[in-house]
């Protein structure tokens, strides 16, 4: 059984940085691409950033420059550094590989 778990997310003023983990089991972690999505209220859900088994990766143009994704193989952890943060990165965060998703992690960045 797969299970997605995210952690991390908190109130932060605008500005601010967070660091967000999601911790993976029941998939081949170190072959199996990850990836980052974020719901913002009444919005639909979108991509955030992505990251292959080799480590190569991609961003929204929305967070390219402040967000950084990485993974721990050994630990089968996946982050997302999150800097510089706006107000409009406000969302629950999601992590996902393949179609599972985990349940998400509140972020609220203040102005």
């Amino acid at each position: 059984q797969v299970q997605l778990v995210e952690s991390g997310g908190r109130l932060v003023q605008a500005g601010g940085s967070l660091r967000l983990s999601c911790g993976a089991s029941g998939i081949m972690f170190s072959f199996t691409a990850m990836g980052w999505y974020r719901q913002a209220p009444g919005k639909q859900r979108e991509w955030v950033a992505r990251i292959t088994s080799s480590g190569s990766t991609t961003y929204a143009d929305s967070v390219k420059g402040r967000f950084t994704i990485s993974r721990d193989n050994i630990k089968k952890l996946v982050y997302l550094q999150m800097n510089s943060l706006k107000p409009e990165d406000t969302a629950v965060y999601y992590c996902a590989s393949n179609s599972n998703w985990g349940q998400g992690t509140q972020v609220t960045v203040s102005s």
